[in-house]
């Protein structure tokens, strides 16, 4: 406390005091929500051990809301026991300086400073929103804080040998379930390093394998995330553990290139479950393996979402105050409910709801909501776009295109507000951008590319059957709904018509009463408000013949009924499917075994 109480030596006793207080209140609210996050992180290892996969699926859901709860919390505290709204603004900026002396030690700032944020931009207006008052830039680093137990473990081959090591690095996470054949599993390993480094180097002094301290928990799988370093060169990998058929533990395979490690933590997938005292060293540690991964995502995949925001939105007006370009009206079709734009110098796309909804759409701005954070509750299986939720954003008027200046007048004038020289938007959602799945089918068509064609549509329909044996249901199937990774995955990321399929009913459509029934342009039959109708897939998805013929040639069961009851009825039995964020090919039980049991 030295340090904040010498920054506010000339300050009134009583503001200091209240300036105080309203630190101290806000360090108790970050630090029991970090406590909160810390238990339920540290219960994925228990979870994992039982096979409680329900419970996993469960504690992922309720983990989304501890934020927000204990930034309500806060808020409320402070308005009811030191008149927050009413405070001045000298007051307010003594809070930050004591606040910033609080964190000088603290083990997890960056993200206090984060919620110091959030729980002021819930007290006062806007025009606070700058440095005096919030923490726009960070005040402390992150770089060298000391984390006990360490971040990561070493391990010295050259001393314990190579297979003793490997050996070591799993038994040291102490699961308590047994592992079904160790010493098998670690000579798989031994196999698949050869074979991705054929020419081995040769063993420097420093040789060692740095192993973070707490596996990477997600869905039915724990990774162990390391890499070796020898000599100037560091070699990245990930292992992941699952269960066997018995319900031992089994090494599933190695994943040594740096792209599908990447892949790991792509935001189309679940977050992991990681149990940190210093995240920013795990977070340093992760870019050492992944440098092109920015940080944003980073903390976004160990379920620090709101830290990834805050990077995100730094990164951003960064790169504003080093571009010149407009944002511009994104191309593609133009969506009913969700008005859509980019920066083209900028990887991501910026969602906005539009005031008022096509007459096909039976949504309203509540709902569309809803569906959003649906979507960070559930296993996204890498077949759904996360996004980053902003609300007030302040970006200079001057770097909007005035065709896009217009349609948000025109589209969501509710939503936003001119004030000088920017524009305020609301509320806003923001992805990382995608080709649009009907542009790039458009493209190979004009092409002649028949196998890209092929290709995209395989993605597409895998990404439906995916995201079906997820409990999804897209709703809309549109092409245009879906996008194309830079990896060439198909990825859905339009979520107002998104159901459960559980809620679904899925219907054959029945024969016509007569002909004139059938000639008739209107159904001859009732139909539900979460009625679905698959045979009518056909209708708005194959209009063009090269498209037609590759999705019947793979795909024409999921124009059947039967299909989609079948995995409504599995889901309802309680089945929860096994999603490989790696191809299946790299499984240990698939190239050393040829056969896997789960």
């Amino acid at each position: 406390m030295n340090l904040s109480v010498n920054l506010v030596t000339d300050a009134e006793p009583a503001a200091a005091a209240q300036a105080q207080l309203i630190a101290q209140t806000l360090m108790a609210g970050f630090d029991k929500h970090y406590r909160l996050f810390r238990e339920s992180s540290e219960a994925a290892k228990t979870r994992f051990e039982q096979g409680d996969w329900q419970a996993v699926q469960q504690a992922v859901k309720e983990r989304i809301h501890f934020y927000d709860e204990r930034v309500a919390e806060t808020v409320e505290h402070l308005h009811r026991e030191l008149k927050a709204e009413m405070v001045d603004d000298g007051v307010w900026r003594q809070a930050k300086l004591f606040y910033i002396g609080l964190l000088t030690n603290h083990a997890q700032p960056e993200l206090a400073e984060t919620f110091f944020n959030s729980v002021f931009c819930r007290i006062l207006h806007r025009t606070y929103f700058h440095n005096d008052f919030i923490f726009v830039r960070p005040a402390i680093s992150t770089e060298y804080i000391e984390s006990d137990p360490p971040a990561y473990r070493s391990y010295y081959p050259n001393e314990t040998g190579f297979r003793e090591s490997l050996r070591q690095i799993f038994l040291d996470f102490g699961w308590r379930r047994q592992f079904a054949d160790l010493d098998r599993d670690i000579e798989y390993i031994r196999r698949a390093v050869r074979e991705y480094l054929p020419e081995l180097p040769q063993r420097e002094v420093n040789f060692q394998i740095q192993v973070l301290s707490s596996a990477f928990y997600r869905n039915k799988g724990a990774y162990v995330i390391g890499k070796a370093v020898n000599g100037p060169n560091e070699y990245p990998f990930a292992v992941p553990v699952l269960h066997d058929a018995d319900g031992r533990l089994v090494l599933d395979t190695i994943i040594l290139d740096p792209g599908w490690i990447s892949l790991l933590f792509s935001l189309s997938r679940a977050y992991f479950m990681v149990d940190m005292v210093v995240p920013s060293a795990y977070v340093q540690f992760l870019r050492s393996i992944m440098p092109h991964k920015p940080r944003a995502e980073l903390y976004t995949m160990l379920g620090l979402g709101k830290q990834g925001k805050t990077a995100f939105y730094r990164g951003l007006f960064s790169h504003l105050h080093h571009s010149a370009d407009q944002f511009i009206i994104a191309p593609g079709i133009r969506g009913l409910v969700m008005l859509v734009f980019t920066l083209p110098s900028y990887p991501f796309v910026f969602k906005v709801i539009k005031d008022r909804f096509g007459a096909t759409k039976d949504v309203d701005h509540a709902t569309v909501r809803r569906k959003y954070q649906l979507v960070k509750q559930v296993d996204r299986v890498g077949r759904m776009a996360d996004t980053l939720e902003f609300s007030q954003v302040a970006l200079p008027k001057n770097r909007f295109a005035p065709e896009l200046i217009e349609e948000l007048r025109r589209e969501i004038p509710s939503l936003i507000e001119e004030d000088g020289p920017d524009l305020i938007i609301k509320h806003l959602y923001i992805e990382r951008r995608m080709e649009p799945l009907n542009l790039y089918l458009e493209r190979a068509v004009k092409a002649g590319r028949d196998d890209l064609v092929e290709q995209a549509v395989i993605e597409y329909g895998n990404a439906i059957r995916e995201l079906a044996s997820a409990n999804i249901f897209p709703g809309d199937l549109l092409w245009k709904n879906f996008g194309v990774t830079r990896y060439g995955r198909v990825v859905f990321y339009d979520y107002d018509e998104i159901e459960y399929m559980t809620d679904c009913n899925f219907r054959r459509i029945p024969p016509p009463p007569n002909e004139e029934a059938e000639m008739s342009g209107e159904p001859w039959y009732s139909v539900g408000r979460n009625d679905i109708f698959p045979e009518e897939f056909a209708t708005f998805l194959l209009g063009t013949p090269q498209i037609r013929a590759a999705f019947l040639k793979h795909h024409a069961d999921l124009l059947d009924p039967a299909l989609w009851q079948q995995a409504q009825q599995e889901i309802r039995g309680g089945a929860i499917r096994d999603f490989f964020p790696y191809p299946e090919v790299l499984r240990f039980c698939k190239r050393y075994r040829e056969e896997c049991s789960r």
